[in-house]
């Protein structure tokens, strides 16, 4: 089975994903919003950090094509960007439970 050939600039790009996603805190808020969408303030919640920190790590994400926002009233909610997000991330933690 032949390999995954990179140009240089997705081989950049690629990388650039891994190392956003490389910051714990920016990974829990990607798999929160997983199945559903989420907003900033239940996300400060459920992670235990400001939603300023929040914010600034969800504009990160988003710029990265990893989360959308929809805006519903005053409030923005968060979603995982589409189904190769959910898929990648369940895939490594299913591989994180193997033996």
């Amino acid at each position: 089975m032949p390999g995954i050939h990179l140009e240089p600039d997705q081989a950049t790009e690629l990388a650039e994903v891994f190392h956003l996603l490389g910051e714990p805190n920016r990974l829990r808020l990607v798999c929160s919003c997983l199945d559903e969408p989420v907003s900033v303030h239940d996300l400060a919640e459920q992670l235990g950090i400001s939603s300023s920190l929040v914010s600034h790590h969800l504009r990160l994400l988003k710029a990265a094509r990893l989360m959308r926002a929809e805006k519903r009233g005053r409030q923005v909610f968060y979603q995982a960007a589409d189904e190769h997000v959910r898929r990648m991330l369940r895939d490594m933690t299913d591989h994180l439970d193997e033996e």
